[in-house]
């Protein structure tokens, strides 16, 4: 398995032992980096779809599934 650009990142710069409570830090910065970014981008896409809560509303009604047999 090949290591992503971030992972090759993170190893050069944390090359050092850090303590339980620095990792669990780190983690929720990443977490918290990474939520934002979704929320940045589903704030675009409503906006350029023109949505809104009730756009939402509408497709919660929807049946998309298909029928099991």
């Amino acid at each position: 398995m090949r290591l992503t650009n971030l992972q090759l990142e993170l190893l050069k710069t944390f090359s050092y032992d850090l303590s339980e409570s620095q990792i669990n830090e780190i983690r929720e910065i990443l977490a918290k980096y990474f939520a934002q970014k979704a929320v940045s981008e589903m704030d675009k896409f409503w906006e350029e779809n023109d949505w809104s809560d009730e756009t939402i509303k509408k497709l919660a009604e929807k049946h998309l599934r298909t029928k099991y047999e």
